[in-house]
């Protein structure tokens, strides 16, 4: 490459190198230990590099570095070049929907509670975030009682002070009315700091206090002030109920959790203050770069701490797996907190068991993100147009088949086969296979692929398709009105594998003389696209609808054929059993299992129960009892 650095030219340090294109702009920024090292490893082999890295060195005319003390140093110019640049090839972390938060105007000279989304505004505390505006409302409503902050508009609460009125919740004692001067600005704010000592996590000092009052009252009768205190006592516990109890009472923690393809990744924090979650956050981002689960988690707690004031941040951040250089990532978030910070993942107790709450939070928001994301029309057709245009295609594939195998050392070999139309899943049309075949998966492709295009064959043989374009039904059967099994071709067939996978699909095509099927290949290890007879694969972008498509399609074949696999397997080791049990004919067997409902139960089972089913007597049930024990121990 012509913008490679001369040799010797790179120094020996850590730093920070940004790859610019050739029109300046910074295309990729990362750090490293020894520049040296790093950048001479984008030069060393081109065709040995990841096709995401090819693509970036491709794209890139230019690169430049900064030398820095330590690795703390480069963790900080990095996340500021990131964010000053937003290079396209670096992971950019994105809210998976616009989160609501309790917010507390601490810079304004009568701060007001409220909600608020989007960036958070300098001088303001933040509690959440929340997964639903109500939510917080509620939680306000009840604290009003203790706490009666301003909650008005700056408009209203002017207008209060002209005509000398608060508005209602002045008159319900839900404000302490300030723009009327009933408290003074210092004894509105103290009420706004221990709005949000309570909202921190300092909660156990207010209920104490209250109490005291409380018995205080009642010790001087007067019960009327007394009982007003038990109220907001209450208002306060049901405030606490609200948020769930999980660690102990000391415990300040973020939880991290992580979920991820080899397209995409979910993020979900959980916020624990004081023991009790607070608040949830999701976060979703494109994997543009290969990178490892620790490559991710360093990236998101740089991005999300990397301007957090020092009051938002935690004791303590749990994280699914350490990042690569944990050691300068606590320093750099011990730093920013001004007091130290641990960074660790839970290994038991109740710790692990919060993360696994969390990782499946994340889990469940990555399914919900795919189904969004392949629910939207426009992002479909663009998906289509995407693989027509980079497999050369004369049309977009409306129909999509994939096909799939699955075994367990080469025993109980399945496939199946799942349909797409207009990037739609048509499980209607979904299709299993016993494969016959034990040479291989690659053997296996191609039995099932012959076996599903004869049938298309002689299906529009039997309609007379083939010998007459005018046939009155088609594919449709014209009995129950139904398409046939097989009636529809594919545009598109795509195989879960590499080179030799695809090759033999297209073989057992090109052998029934069948020309109109596109065929291709994706293997997961990369998701790499693959046409047959090609000796390199096609690169489609990382962040493409038509490769995230691709990848939905196969996912699925995988799920099916999977299902299929354990399913049979199930059955063969119950039939496996009960074969060895001489005398006893498919007949009985089918009936001790209805019986029973599984071979374990009937193992535990006695000669006398065995005797209940109809059609085995005593000395049957002898035999399978001492069969069936021999075979358990």
């Amino acid at each position: 490459m012509s913008f490679r650095p001369k040799p010797g030219s790179i120094p020996d340090s850590p730093g920070v190198y940004r790859f610019k294109d050739a029109h300046g702009r910074v295309i990729y920024v990362g750090k490293a230990k020894s520049l040296r090292q790093r950048l001479n490893s984008y030069f060393a082999d081109f065709s040995a590099l990841h096709p995401r890295t090819q693509s970036m060195l491709t794209t890139a005319a230019d690169v430049d570095w900064t030398v820095v003390g330590t690795e703390v140093e480069a963790l900080q110019l990095e996340y500021s070049w990131i964010k000053e640049f937003d290079p396209r090839f670096n992971v950019k972390y994105r809210d998976d929907k616009s989160y609501p938060y309790l917010a507390v105007t601490m810079g304004e000279d009568f701060p007001r509670v409220q909600v608020l989304r989007g960036a958070k505004r300098k001088g303001t505390r933040y509690f959440g975030p929340y997964s639903h505006a109500w939510a917080i409302r509620e939680t306000v409503d009840l604290l009003l009682r203790v706490f009666p902050v301003r909650t008005c508009s700056a408009g209203v609460f002017r207008r209060a002070g002209q005509i000398g009125r608060p508005c209602l919740l002045g008159y319900i004692d839900k404000c302490s009315a300030p723009c009327v001067g009933r408290v003074s600005e210092q004894e509105h704010r103290d009420l706004a700091e221990d709005f949000c000592d309570f909202m921190g996590g300092n909660t156990t000092r207010f209920i104490k206090r209250l109490e005291q009052d409380m018995r205080a009252a009642a010790a001087e009768q007067e019960y009327e002030r007394a009982a007003r205190l038990r109220d907001d006592i209450q208002a306060l516990q049901r405030a606490l109920e609200k948020q769930a109890v999980v660690l102990g009472e000391a415990t300040d923690a973020d939880v991290i959790a992580l979920a991820e393809d080899p397209l995409e990744a979910a993020v979900q924090v959980f916020y624990v203050r004081g023991g009790r979650i607070r608040g949830q956050r999701g976060w979703v981002v494109d994997k543009v770069d290969e990178v490892t689960p620790g490559e991710l988690v360093e990236q998101f707690l740089l991005q999300m701490y990397g301007e957090a004031g020092a009051e938002s941040m935690p004791r303590e951040v749990l994280v699914p797996t350490l990042p690569p250089d944990a050691e300068a990532v606590v320093e750099l978030l011990s730093e920013q907190r001004r007091a130290r910070v641990d960074v660790r993942v839970p290994q038991r107790g109740d710790k692990k068991s919060l993360m696994e709450t969390v990782e499946r939070n994340a889990k469940e928001s990555l399914a919900q993100h795919k189904i969004r994301r392949a629910g939207d029309l426009t992002t479909r057709s663009k998906a289509l147009q995407e693989i027509a245009d980079a497999l050369d295609l004369e049309q977009a594939p409306l129909r999509i088949e994939c096909y799939d195998v699955s075994h367990l050392q080469g025993e109980n070999v399945v496939a199946s086969m799942v349909v797409f139309e207009d990037g739609l899943a048509r499980k209607g049309e979904y299709r299993r296979f016993a494969v016959k075949s034990k040479e291989g998966d690659v053997a296996s492709i191609h039995e099932v692929i012959m076996r599903r295009f004869r049938r298309y064959l002689e299906e529009r043989s039997a309609t007379g398709e083939l010998a007459a374009e005018d046939d009155a039904h088609g594919p449709i059967d014209p009995e129950t009105g139904k398409p046939r099994k097989f009636a529809y071709p594919p545009n598109l067939v795509v195989v879960d594998g590499a080179g030799p996978q695809a090759a033999a699909a297209q073989r057992a095509l090109d052998e029934l003389g069948i020309d109109d099927v596109a065929v291709v290949g994706l293997a997961k290890r990369l998701e790499e696209v693959w046409l047959p007879g090609d000796d390199q694969p096609v690169i489609m972008p990382r962040s493409s609808e038509g490769l995230y498509l691709l990848q939905r399609v196969r996912d699925e074949a995988h799920r099916f054929a999977i299902t299929y696999h354990r399913a049979k397997r199930s059955k063969s080791v119950k039939e496996s059993a009960l074969d060895s049990v001489p005398g006893l004919g498919p007949a009985r067997r089918q009936a001790l299992l209805k019986h029973f409902g599984s071979v374990k139960k009937l193992r535990e089972a006695t000669a006398e129960q065995i005797c209940e089913v109809p059609g085995i007597g005593p000395a049957t049930a002898d035999v399978i009892v001492s069969t069936l024990k021999g075979d358990g121990q």
